[in-house]
């Protein structure tokens, strides 16, 4: 009797479930035996075929080079299903993973790219609920439309257009309902197979990214955060009349719930948007290099994020000014006054391609006897570039590809750099990437004159740093005209730059050779 009720009662549960699960109300993912296993499988399967798949093949030889990269490829084609498949914190450790073109291997890097485009999106359902939750009304009492489809999801939320009662266009970006119970619980996981990982391979040192992601993560969640960095980073640099930051609704945004002034353009990253729409390439190259130089050396206030789906580029019909609107202000790094002083001398070192002030900043800043590997990692320059001066000659071809693989070749001792550099570098690197990228799709990579805007900002930043620690009047003074003759001679030097490459240029250095030809 006993064993017939419990079939019963296992034949309930189990018709319960299918109906369920059938239904939607149950998720596979809402249960962390699932997601743990699904990630413990898939640490097993990668660390297996990298010790068997390569252990009797001879170390260097075109074989191992051949099957190495088949071995990287799997590997990464198996965490991208990973990610997919537990989604949330998952896809955004995955698309931090894919931006690091300094570090992993290629299969790497260019397999967990897609993840920006493969983020899980949330039913209206879903919306609805954490709507509900956080500001207690229904969509329709607060929004005359609402388009269902999202503007773009991203790991942890989705946006959505809308219009307010009120008739306002806005932009609403509601967070996964399930991200916050599950986050902690991922890193955990994480860490805990990083860990396991590490003892397999003694080369394998990422902890680092479950620290970053420990630390950063509860910053993204919380989006009145999010609101704060938006305003003051529009306040900061509001001297440039080209950044746009949407205005944060304040009356209807919560920790899970953020709305904001409605903005539209074509992704940073499209030349062809750009050309379609009359946009100077070089210009909006110039201006994100400005922007973040001024972020970066000036205030030590850094967006952090800036994939081309977070950084649009507009064309204004009134004033035909080009415009870029900056989404995304979840993430920022914050950088000490001494590590900024230091960052900015050492690109002071490199733009002028002082090797001496290169080692000595460079180990200031946790690279040890590493320095010429560091110079290289941030300029994405070869050392032979480097010395020879980064703003001398553009990146060719065969020195991309000497970079590259460099940079697999180099791997323990990159690892090794990334361990002792302070924290706040890890995300500069990441950001530094981001951008270059950017530059490479507009085919705009980093020219004279973005080095020239990188060392007026170095200079104003240093020269305010100085001034801030002098009691002395005349020492001020000082400082403010050293600083004064600095600028002039980078404004007379971009003058001359200009006038070499301009045709009144051409015209002049052509009268001069005549008249020189003639006496």
């Amino acid at each position: 009797m006993a064993r017939r009720a419990l079939k019963l009662a296992s034949l309930a549960a189990a018709t319960s479930g299918i109906y369920l699960y059938g239904n939607k109300f149950l998720d596979p993912n809402d249960f962390g035996v699932v997601r743990v296993g699904r990630a413990i499988a898939t640490t097993a399967v990668i660390s297996y075929d990298y010790l068997t798949s390569l252990r009797s093949v001879p170390y260097g030889s075109e074989e191992y080079d051949f099957l190495k990269s088949q071995v990287h490829l799997r590997s990464a084609e198996r965490l991208r299903e990973l990610c997919c498949a537990n989604r949330g914190t998952f896809i955004k450790v995955g698309q931090h993973l894919g931006a690091l073109d300094y570090l992993l291997p290629e299969e790497y890097t260019r397999t967990l790219k897609v993840l920006h485009s493969q983020a899980p999106q949330s039913t209206r359902q879903e919306i609805e609920q954490v709507m509900r939750e956080d500001l207690g009304k229904e969509i329709k009492e607060l929004f005359v439309s609402f388009e269902d489809t999202p503007l773009g999801a991203a790991s942890l939320a989705q946006v959505h257009k809308a219009v307010l009662q009120d008739g306002r266009t806005v932009a609403v970006k509601i967070q996964h309902p399930k991200v916050q119970a599950q986050s902690s619980k991922d890193i955990l996981l994480m860490e805990v197979l990083l860990f396991v990982v590490k003892q397999i391979f003694p080369d394998f040192e990422f902890m680092w990214l479950v620290d970053e992601a420990k630390k950063n993560l509860p910053l993204e969640l919380d989006f009145l955060n999010e609101g704060r960095n938006a305003e003051k980073v529009a306040h900061m640099l509001k001297n440039f009349d080209f950044l746009k930051v949407p205005r944060i609704y304040w009356e209807l945004s919560t920790r899970r719930v953020l709305l904001m002034e409605f903005m539209e353009g074509g992704q940073v990253n499209d030349r062809a948007y750009m050309e379609r729409n009359g946009i100077n390439v070089n210009e909006i190259s110039r201006n994100l290099g400005k922007l973040y130089s001024e972020m970066i050396f000036v205030n030590g206030f850094v967006h952090c994020d800036p994939h081309p789906g977070n950084v649009l580029v507009k064309k204004c019909p009134a004033s035909g000014k080009a415009h870029i609107i900056l989404l995304d202000h979840g993430l920022y790094q914050v950088l000490s006054e001494s590590f900024r002083m230091d960052y900015c001398r050492l690109w002071q070192a490199l733009i002028k391609a002082d090797m001496k002030r290169v080692q000595k900043y460079s180990r200031r800043l946790g690279a040890g006897d590493l320095y010429p590997l560091f110079a290289c990692m941030l300029t994405a320059r070869s050392w032979e570039s480097v010395n020879r001066g980064i703003d001398r000659s553009p990146v060719s071809a065969s020195e991309d590809v000497e970079i590259r693989s460099n940079a697999a070749a180099y791997l323990p001792q990159i690892t090794q750099l990334l361990n002792n550099v302070p924290r706040q570098m890890l995300l500069l690197l990441k950001t530094n990437d981001l951008l270059r990228g950017i530059e490479s799709a507009l085919h705009t990579r980093a020219s004279a004159s973005s080095f020239l805007n990188m060392s007026r900002c170095c200079i104003r930043a240093v020269s305010t740093y100085q001034r801030s620690k002098s009691h002395s009047l005349y020492r001020r003074a000082q400082i403010s005209l050293t600083e004064a003759l600095s600028l002039w001679q980078i404004n007379l030097y971009e003058l001359f730059l200009w006038l070499k490459g301009s045709q009144l240029g051409n015209w002049v250095i052509a009268l001069l050779r005549r008249l020189h030809h003639s006496t």
